[in-house]
C-alpha cells in the first residue's frame, strides 16, 4: 500500500446516458467522469460542457444589489468622490480593477486603496482608512469596499461619523455581531438560502457592474472584456468552480487566451506558458505572481498590472512581480525549514491533531503558504503565526475536509485576540503567551469533530484506465470538463502491473521523469517532488491525471503522477 494515501476507486454512477447525440460524441470515460459529478440528462450535460454567458441569472436576485446600485447612481449624478477600498490578495486587487472600469466607464472620480499587509493589515481598520482618505487627497462621499467588510461594524460605523457612506461587496463570512452600518452589503453570506455563496468578492462585484449595465446600458462598455480578471480570482481564491463560478471562469480563460487584460498578458510571458491557458496556469503561475506583492508589501504593484493599458509598463510590472515571487520563496523556504525542525522536536503526526506554530522571524505574508504546505503534508489542520515585536502574532490557517476554521475560531475564542475568514482558510491575531492555550483548545475541538482514521489522507481515484485509452483524442473530450479547481476537482486516473522501460532521471532537483510501460504501451511521466520518494519495486499502480502538453509545435498527452504503490499480488 503506498505510505502517503488510502487509495478510494469512485463506483461508476449512473448509466452515463446523454442522449444519442452526445453518447456517440462523447468517449465513455468522459460520459462516466460527468456522471460522477452529478451531471444527469443531456441538457444538463449541454449546460455543463457548454456553458452560455446568456443563462447568468439576473444580478438584482442577490439581495440588497437595488440598494447598491442606487447610491451609485446618486455619486455618478452628482459627481460624487468614491474610494474603493480592497484588500492585497489576487481577488482584491481583481475586483478593485473591475470596479474601477465600470465606475470610470460612468464618469466617477474614483480612488483606489490597497493595505499593506504589515502597516495596516487585513481588511478595513483605522489606520488603512486614514491612509486611504489621505492618498485620495480629500474625504470621499462614498467608499466601497470589495473583498473585505462585512465584518467591519465598528470601522463602518466610524465612516458614517465622518460623513461617509460604505457600500460593501463581499463574500466573507458574517461577523457574529450582525450586519455593519452600511448603506448596502451585497454579500451572500448575510443571506438565507442563497444560491450565489459560491461568488468570490470579483464575481460580487461582476454581478452589481452586470445590474448597473441594466439600469444604464452603456453603448461603449464590454464587460466581457473583464471576465478574464473574474476568472483569476475565482480561481485563486479557491471557491467552487459551480454554477455561474465555472460559466465566468471558462469564458474568463477564453478571454485571457485571446489576449485580453495587458497586464496577464506581460505575466504569461514571463512565466513562460506556450499553451492556452487553464485553471491550473492561474492556481501555479499566475496567482502566486499576484499574490507576492501583497505578500512582500507591494500590492500596488499588482494592481497597477492590472490596470494599466501600457505594453511597456505592463512587462515592467511583470518583471517586478517574478522579483517579488523569488523573494516570497527565499521565505517560504526558510519558514518551512525552520517549521519542520520544530515539528520534528514537538510533534507527533500519530498523537497530535494540529500543527500551531509561531516565531517572530517569520514572514507575515507567507506563513499562509507554509500552513498549507504543512496541512497537505500531514494532513492536519494547521495555523502558523508570525509574532512581532511586541509579542502580538498573525496567524494563517489551512484545513482538512470535516474541519472548519470558522468554528474553531469561535470555539477557540478565549485564546485569541481576534480571527475569521472561511471554512477551509482563516486567519487569527494572537498573543503570544496564548500560543500553547490555543493549540490545546485547537486540538481538543477538532477531537471532537474528526476521528482520527479521518484525518488519514485519502486519495480519491476517479477510474481505472489502461495506457492505450490515454489519446490526444481523449483529450479533446475530456478538456470539456475544464476549469478543475474546488468542487469540480481534476480527475484522478489509475493504472495496475505498470513497470519501468528506463531508470528514473531526476529533473530540476527534485522531480522526476518516469518512463512507464503497461502490456506493449508505453508512457512519459513527471513525479513532481518525487525525488525523495522511496519508489517500491515494479509491478507499480500509479495515480496521475493527465493534461495536454504543447512544445514546438507538438501536442502531447502528458501525466503527472499523483502516487505510486505496488500492484496488488505482485
Amino acid at each position: 500500500m503506498s505510505k502517503k494515501f488510502c487509495w478510494e476507486l469512485r463506483p461508476a454512477e449512473g448509466d452515463a446516458d446523454f442522449g444519442e447525440e452526445l453518447n456517440s460524441q462523447l468517449p465513455l470515460l468522459v460520459r462516466r467522469l460527468l456522471s460522477q459529478r452529478g451531471i444527469s440528462g443531456q441538457g444538463g450535460a449541454e449546460r455543463f460542457l457548454w456553458p452560455r454567458l446568456a443563462d447568468l441569472s439576473d444580478p438584482y436576485d442577490m439581495r440588497e444589489m437595488d440598494a447598491a446600485v442606487e447610491r451609485i447612481f446618486r455619486a455618478v449624478d452628482a459627481g460624487e468622490h468614491v474610494c474603493i477600498y480592497g484588500d492585497y490578495d489576487v481577488d482584491g486587487v481583481s475586483s478593485v480593477t473591475l470596479l474601477h472600469a465600470i465606475l470610470t466607464a460612468y464618469g466617477v472620480q474614483v480612488d483606489c486603496f490597497i493595505p499593506v499587509r504589515t502597516r495596516e493589515g487585513y481588511g478595513l481598520s483605522v489606520e488603512g482608512m486614514e491612509r486611504a482618505i489621505a492618498v485620495c487627497g480629500e474625504k470621499p462621499q462614498l467608499l466601497i469596499t470589495v473583498d473585505c467588510g462585512t465584518s467591519s461594524i465598528d470601522e463602518i460605523a466610524w465612516l458614517n461619523s465622518q460623513g461617509v457612506d460604505v457600500v460593501v461587496l463581499d463574500h466573507h463570512e458574517a461577523s457574529v455581531h450582525g450586519r455593519p452600518p452600511a448603506v448596502a452589503v451585497v454579500n451572500a453570506k448575510l443571506e438565507e438560502d442563497s444560491p450565489y455563496t459560491y461568488l468570490c468578492s470579483a464575481g460580487v462585484v461582476f454581478k452589481l457592474a452586470h445590474a448597473m449595465l441594466k439600469r444604464r446600458r452603456l453603448p461603449d462598455f464590454d464587460l466581457r472584456r473583464y471576465l478574464d480578471v473574474v476568472a483569476i480570482a475565482t480561481i485563486a481564491d479557491i471557491v467552487p468552480l459551480v454554477e455561474e463560478n465555472r460559466l465566468l471562469t471558462r469564458h474568463g480563460l477564453r478571454v485571457m487566451g485571446q489576449g485580453g487584460n495587458v497586464g496577464l498578458r506581460a505575466l504569461n510571458e514571463v512565466t513562460g506558458l506556450n499553451r492556452p491557458p487553464n485553471a491550473g496556469h492561474v492556481s501555479f503561475r499566475i496567482g502566486p505572481r499576484l499574490n507576492a506583492a501583497g505578500r512582500m508589501d507591494s500590492p500596488q504593484d499588482a494592481l497597477d498590472l492590472l490596470m494599466t493599458r501600457d505594453n511597456e509598463r505592463a512587462m515592467q510590472l511583470a518583471q517586478c512581480l517574478e522579483a517579488h515571487n523569488r523573494a516570497r520563496q527565499q521565505e517560504e523556504e526558510k519558514i518551512r525549514a525552520e517549521a519542520t525542525r520544530m515539528l520534528q522536536e514537538h510533534f507527533s503526526p500519530e498523537n497530535d491533531r494540529v500543527i500551531v506554530l509561531g516565531s517572530r522571524t517569520w514572514h507575515p505574508g507567507v506563513v499562509g503558504i507554509v500552513a498549507s504546505l504543512l496541512m497537505r503534508r500531514f494532513h492536519k489542520p494547521t495555523f502558523i503565526i508570525s509574532l512581532d515585536e511586541q509579542g502580538i502574532g498573525k496567524g494563517s490557517g489551512r484545513s482538512v475536509p470535516g474541519v472548519s476554521l470558522v468554528q474553531a475560531i469561535h470555539a477557540c475564542s478565549d485564546s485569541i485576540i481576534s480571527g475569521g475568514g472561511h471554512e477551509m482558510a482563516a486567519g487569527l491575531v494572537i498573543h503570544e503567551d496564548k500560543i500553547d492555550d490555543f493549540r490545546r483548545a485547537f486540538d481538543a475541538f477538532v477531537r471532537d469533530q474528526v476521528s482520527a482514521d479521518q484525518l488519514r489522507p485519502v486519495l480519491h481515484v476517479d477510474a481505472e484506465v489502461r495506457f492505450e485509452e490515454l489519446t490526444i483524442e481523449l483529450l479533446d473530450s475530456y478538456e470539456l470538463l475544464e476549469p478543475f479547481g474546488n468542487s469540480n476537482p481534476q480527475p484522478v486516473f489509475m493504472s495496475r502491473q505498470v513497470m519501468l522501460s528506463d531508470a528514473p532521471r531526476h529533473v530540476q532537483g527534485n522531480h522526476l521523469r518516469l518512463f512507464l510501460r503497461q502490456g506493449t504501451v508505453e508512457c512519459d511521466a513527471m513525479y513532481f517532488n518525487g525525488g525523495s520518494v522511496a519508489l517500491p519495486d515494479p509491478p507499480w499502480d500509479i495515480a496521475f491525471t493527465i493534461d495536454r502538453n504543447v512544445w514546438r509545435g507538438r501536442t502531447q498527452l502528458s501525466m503527472s503522477i499523483q502516487d505510486i504503490r505496488p500492484s496488488e499480488g505482485s
